[in-house]
């Protein structure tokens, strides 16, 4: 994972303008995007003129490796002395204003660096920084993105033409998709795959069952790619031969909703106003209580990360965006239809990674 210098520099203006000294990162997804070390035991700290990656002797070679251009300094294992020493060196001023995630530090980890930074340090809660950098993918993560994409996409078709589903148990075909995920290219899968028949397909996160898939059935499947530390995510909905017409009208409902969404997408949208336009034509249908999850979120290096798309949502679309749209409806106890497309988000509209056809696809 080649990582561009400037995020470190974005970074440190946006230190400067919170009024920062300095900025210390401890979420491990937050670190290997400022700088690429991909290790388990490791923190930032960032300032105007400060660019330190603190880790334990298990990981200082490969910190020096991947860490292109940071300074790498060799700490204990808690890591956290080393960080309060490094922090009151580093600064120029006093007292120093020490910005902290607090998204992700314990409560007592927060106690203990207080008490070894002394009084003339002062914590600041500042978690998001760097998710704010995240949100916006430069050319290197849109290309790894759309890469993830391209191979999901590839086991979608395959699942379809040669793999089927009924006959099958749920777990037989999640398992089958994390095998030729990798043999496709993938390093992993982004989140275990979600294969849900009939009534677990109402279950939104529905947990993969060792029961065979009938014919005449809908099939939610979910899945994602892992490639470099980058994931995608997308969802279709299949049927294993004819299905009744409450299963059709069901699924075209909520493929008109997933369309308004994606049309919705652009750079200056409101991210609420995105959840609306999908959310509004479930609720014409009289389906509004059956569906109850946001319309669609980040993905990145974490599949789950900013911005979300959802009814209490804030702020604004921004080109380089990268977001779900996956509307759905869940019928408890009956079955459940959902469809999401991975979109990056452009100036006029988005771009959209997911290929596979939304027509409602029959599969053996």
């Amino acid at each position: 994972m080649t990582v561009a210098p400037e995020r470190g520099d974005r970074l440190a203006s946006l230190v400067e303008d919170n009024g920062l000294g300095l900025l210390l990162v401890t979420k491990l997804v937050n670190v290997r995007y400022l700088c690429g070390f991909s290790g388990t035991n490791g923190v930032c700290l960032v300032g105007p003129r400060t660019r330190v990656l603190v880790t334990d002797f298990r990981y200082t070679e490969r910190a020096s490796e991947e860490a292109r251009g940071w300074e790498v300094v060799q700490g204990q294992r808690d890591l956290l002395g080393d960080v309060a020493r490094l922090a009151v060196e580093r600064h120029d001023g006093s007292p120093l204003r020490l910005g902290f995630d607090d998204d992700d530090l314990s409560v007592r980890r927060h106690q203990r660096l207080l008490s070894l930074l002394g009084d003339d340090v002062e914590l600041v809660p500042e978690g998001g920084l760097v998710e704010q950098l995240r949100a916006v993918k430069d050319d290197g993560e849109l290309r790894l993105i759309r890469e993830a994409a391209a191979i999901a996409n590839d086991l979608y078709v395959w699942l379809i033409e040669e793999h089927g589903l009924a006959g099958h148990t749920e777990r037989d075909v999640a398992r089958a998709l994390e095998r030729r995920a990798q043999d496709g290219g993938a390093d992993d899968v982004s989140f275990p795959p979600i294969v849900a028949a009939g009534a677990n397909g109402a279950q939104p996160h529905a947990s993969i069952r060792d029961v065979e898939i009938e014919r005449g059935t809908l099939v939610v499947v979910d899945l994602g790619c892992l490639l470099d530390g980058y994931c995608s995510d997308c969802t279709r909905t299949f049927a294993t031969g004819s299905v009744d017409g409450e299963s059709r009208e069901v699924y075209e409902l909520v493929r008109r909703a997933q369309a308004a969404g994606v049309d919705a997408i652009r750079a200056g949208a409101g991210r609420q106003a995105v959840d609306a336009a999908a959310r509004d034509e479930i609720e014409r249908a009289g389906q509004g209580d059956h569906f109850g999850h946001g319309t669609g979120h980040g993905v990145g290096l974490e599949v789950h990360e900013e911005p979300r798309l959802g009814p209490g949502a804030e702020g604004t679309l921004a080109a380089r965006n990268v977001v779900t749209v996956e509307p759905g409806v869940y019928l408890p106890g009956r079955f459940g239809v959902r469809i999401e497309d991975l979109v990056v988000v452009t100036e006029g509209g988005c771009e959209t990674l997911t290929t596979v056809s939304k027509e409602l696809i029959e599969v053996k």
